[in-house]
This record gives C-alpha cells, sequence and structure tokens, in this order.
C-alpha cells in the first residue's frame, strides 16, 4: 500500500477510484449540468462536492497534463471529472469552468479518501 503522497501516475488513481468503487466519470451536458450515466442522476454545482483534485504534469509534453476531480454527491456517491490541465482543456462546452469554479471544495487527505 502507497504512503501520502505516492500516487503520482493518473492511471494508479483511477485505479485505485476504481478499486473503492468510486469509478463513476462526471460528464458535461449540453443544459449546463453534470451527469453520471452509471448512477443517472444530474448534478448542478450546489449538489457536488470536490473532496481531492490531482494534476498530473506531462514529462515532456504540456499538452500531457491532466487534473482529476473526484466529487463526492449529497448522497456520499463519490465520482470524478478528467480534464486536460489548463489552457488543454478537452471540455469544449460553455461553462465548464465556471461549472467547476462554482463547486465547494473539501480536500481529504488519501489516506481518509481510500483508507
Amino acid at each position: 500500500m502507497e504512503k501520502p503522497g505516492e500516487m503520482t501516475t493518473l492511471t494508479r488513481v483511477l485505479q485505485r477510484l476504481h478499486e473503492k468503487g468510486f469509478d463513476h466519470e462526471l460528464k458535461m451536458s449540453d443544459q449546463g449540468s453534470m451527469q453520471s450515466p452509471d448512477i443517472q442522476k444530474v448534478y448542478h454545482p450546489e449538489d457536488l462536492l470536490i473532496i481531492k483534485t490531482y494534476r498530473f504534469e506531462g514529462e515532456s509534453d504540456p499538452s500531457d497534463s491532466s487534473i482529476l476531480y473526484i466529487m463526492e454527491d449529497k448522497e456520499g456517491n463519490k465520482g470524478y471529472v478528467l480534464d486536460a490541465y489548463g489552457m488543454y482543456t478537452t471540455h469544449e462546452e460553455s461553462g465548464f469552468a465556471d461549472f467547476i469554479h462554482r463547486i465547494k471544495v473539501e480536500d481529504r487527505e488519501e489516506q481518509i479518501l481510500f483508507g
């Protein structure tokens, strides 16, 4: 088992999320909300809490950088949003950045999140 701070690759974090059952990817809809196809829910920013954020830097190409938001809804369901970092965003949907910035953040320790 890793010590805090040792999950350094996106693949490893996604694997740990899957092991804990947090593998619901949230996607931005055309209506300006987030949706989870896995659990058939639609979310607005006030329905979600960002509980952990990971940033991964590309070794040789800045366009390889990504950000992973781990989120929890009011019922305790956990999911994630994956995006390229900064100007390389993969979310072309209008309002994505504003939506993310409007979600409350509670940065949890890895041992609490994955423990």
